[in-house]
């Protein structure tokens, strides 16, 4: 295998950003080859690199179950009236 092909595998801290201004901090501890000059000293005592990111599931909609229900029968009702079936 060449040498110095891959990136290192190490763990860091991914952290959602948005949740940090509302309910507080939501992080998570995993190996990954992303860098950051960032860091954060985790639960364990340890000094870990730190990415923050824009959703998680925390924050993700789906997840959280804030999610919008489309009005799909509307919808076909709507494009029915107006196109009609003939």
């Amino acid at each position: 295998m060449k040498k110095n092909l891959h990136p290192e595998y190490r763990p860091v801290v991914f952290r959602d950003k948005s949740l940090r201004d509302k309910s507080g901090d939501y992080a998570f501890l995993t190996r990954s080859t992303r860098a950051s000059a960032q860091t954060i000293e985790w639960t364990d005592g340890r000094v870990y690199p730190v990415v923050d990111v824009d959703v998680s599931s925390a924050s993700h909609p789906f997840y959280t179950g804030r999610g919008r229900v489309m009005d799909t029968a509307g919808r076909v009702e709507r494009f029915k009236q107006r196109y009609g079936t003939k």
